[in-house]
């Protein structure tokens, strides 16, 4: 007699679960850049010393797993390039700003703002020809109101720290559309790797621009700068696009909210930063129309195909 599934029980196809499990770490790796980056601006290394060395080695191992694995991905025409390299150094220059950011914010603070960027994703497709709806304007209504209650009764706000990540949400934005407007026709390993190699550039650039600070890459910092450029980009951006070929993009996409929920988490366990009770209303706010804002980028009419993972 043939073996039959229990009717209590159900059986997940092996690449489906593949999959849901790299993004899920993908999703873990990312979550800790902002609390780990923090630690380490806090204990005196300079923030974007510390970024650029993150991505330059992220950017390394990449090139070299694709030499090694499919060295035809290495290959990119001239459009491809500048298009993927200058959306890379805007992101990069965004980037910038969020590390910088950290030095006036709490990481849970800022990694709640720069949850907002769905809403900016959705307002540059707007100006693309994205039809602008009631409902966008409810999932405006409650991000700004989540901002309101995050930084104003519940927070002291850091006005320049504030801008400093609204300026790295307006670079991630410009990085996303570029890719969703001008780069589909491409795989996504490559213009990860171009990306990945414009930002560190950018950084480079903003960390030249500012006067170069460096500080001591000591222990605990170079295993924290090693952390982040080896987990948190590398092997984070690595699962992501193969867990995304395992599951497509609509529910991978619906994740960010979890990648807030845990950065926050990290930065309280880790940094032993709190909300209060009016911001911990505020960050109900934001969550709720970051959700919805991700729900709705799974549906647009020019739908994107991947999610660029491309976070400060």
């Amino acid at each position: 007699m043939t073996p039959t599934t229990p009717p209590s029980s159900v059986a997940i196809p092996r690449g489906t679960l593949v999959g849901w499990v790299l993004v899920l770490a993908s999703t873990v790796a990312f979550s800790l850049v902002t609390p780990v980056g923090k630690a380490v601006i806090a204990g005196g290394a300079a923030p974007l010393l510390v970024l650029g060395l993150r991505f330059w080695s992220g950017a390394g191992l990449l090139a070299l797993t694709l030499a090694v694995l499919a060295p035809q991905q290495l290959r990119i025409d001239r459009r491809g390039f500048a298009i993927t390299f200058a959306a890379g150094v805007v992101n990069g220059l965004g980037a910038s700003c969020f590390f910088l950011a950290l030095r006036r914010l709490d990481a849970s603070i800022a990694v709640m703002l720069f949850a907002l960027s769905p809403l900016a994703v959705l307002g540059a497709l707007w100006l693309r020809g994205e039809p602008l709806t009631r409902r966008h304007l409810v999932r405006l209504g409650l991000g700004l109101i989540g901002v309101y209650l995050l930084i104003g009764p519940g927070g002291h706000a850091d006005w320049i720290g504030i801008g400093l990540v609204l300026l790295a949400i307006a670079g991630y934005t410009i990085e996303l559309v570029s890719i969703q407007w001008f780069l589909q026709a491409y795989d996504i390993r490559t213009v990860t790797l171009y990306i990945l190699l414009g930002m560190a550039c950018g950084i480079s650039f903003m960390w030249a621009a500012l006067g170069a600070t460096t500080s001591t890459l000591a222990y605990p910092v170079w295993p924290a700068v090693l952390f982040l450029g080896v987990v948190c980009t590398y092997f984070a951006w690595w699962a992501m696009f193969t867990g995304i070929r395992e599951l497509g993009t609509a529910q991978v996409a619906l994740l960010s909210p979890l990648e807030t929920l845990l950065s926050v988490g990290w930065s309280f366990w880790l940094l032993g930063e709190r909300f209060d009770t009016w911001q911990w209303a505020g960050a109900g706010f934001i969550l709720l129309s970051a959700l919805l804002a991700s729900r709705r980028l799974t549906r647009v009419r020019t739908r994107i195909r991947w999610r660029a993972w491309m976070r400060p």
